[in-house]
């Protein structure tokens, strides 16, 4: 009769461990198969709601792959699991340097003083002062050159900034041109200023104009 009951103790402790090692192995799955799924769904996801979503896509992605990672911890046979976890958390690093690489790149004010006039000190007063008959042109053929070049990527406090340095440096020019200015670059300076006033004056208001609607939404 003892061994009676022992057998059936040790049976029922047995089918209990298979039971509770077999919860963890389908918890595993449940939660592997759910990692899997998010992370295809999001190219499901137009670009515009991922610029706006961006934060708690990546928050919702990092918590589901640490409940994964877990779920994983008490497997002994995961190996299988865990190759299916490194598919798709390559898929997410390769989608999230996708949707990173198309974001407009952040100009700073430093930055865009540093591009326009390289590692001239222009003075608090923007007086200019190392600008002189011989590199006039230079400087103008920059500012207008990198305006040009990375006008997609300036907010309106950029373009305010931007408006201001051309102002001072028109007012610089005024004084060059009594200092010796040659007529040549007196005319390919003007010639510079023609074509970038139209493009100043659009893309100043048009930043103005997309703020103000971003604000109103």
């Amino acid at each position: 009769m003892k061994n009676l009951k022992f057998l059936l103790i040790t049976l029922a402790s047995g089918i209990a461990l298979i039971s509770c090692k077999d919860d963890k192995q389908t918890n595993a799955e449940k939660e592997v198969v759910a990692y899997e799924m998010y992370v295809d769904s999001l190219n499901n996801i137009a670009v515009a709601d991922l610029k706006a979503n961006w934060d708690s896509i990546e928050n919702d992605h990092d918590a589901r792959k640490l409940a994964a990672e877990a779920a994983l911890q008490d497997l002994e046979d995961r190996e299988e699991l865990e190759g299916k976890m490194l598919v798709s958390s390559d898929k997410y690093e390769l989608y999230k340097a996708s949707y990173l690489a198309q974001q407009p790149k952040a100009v700073t004010k430093s930055t865009v003083r540093t591009a326009l006039f390289g590692s001239e000190d222009i003075g608090d007063d923007m007086a200019f002062t190392w600008v002189n008959k011989d590199n006039i042109l230079r400087v103008y053929d920059n500012f207008t050159s990198t305006v040009e070049k990375n006008k997609e990527s300036y907010s309106r406090e950029d373009w305010d900034e931007i408006k201001l340095y051309y102002e001072a440096l028109d007012t610089r020019k005024n004084t060059v041109e009594n200092e010796g200015l040659s007529g040549s670059d007196n005319m390919k300076i003007a010639s510079i200023k023609f074509k970038f006033a139209p493009l100043l004056k659009a893309n100043r208001m048009g930043s103005k104009a997309e703020e103000n609607s971003e604000a109103k939404e």
